[in-house]
């Protein structure tokens, strides 16, 4: 479910919901009562929930440490003849 943003143009309260998409937008401050809350065009908020998230879930064997991966390569040294 989505977080929404709402702002009162009475009072300047501001306040977050999480709401269904179905669910008709707010209307009625909590702070001052009066019907003039507006929905605020924000960045989207989401909740990651679950496992799958993390780069080493899915990995087996050496893959698992993508860190070090570049560090266990064999340097080679070149030399001027």
């Amino acid at each position: 479910m989505p977080i929404y943003e709402y702002k009162c143009a009475a009072c300047g309260e501001t306040l977050e919901k999480l709401q269904k998409m179905s669910d008709d937008p707010l209307t009625q401050c909590p702070k001052c009562s009066e019907n003039t809350l507006k929905k605020q065009i924000s960045a989207a908020g989401f909740r990651l929930k679950g496992t799958g998230w993390y780069e080493t879930d899915f990995k087996k064997g050496k893959k698992k440490n993508l860190a070090d991966s570049g560090s266990s390569t064999a340097k080679t040294s070149t030399t001027k003849s």
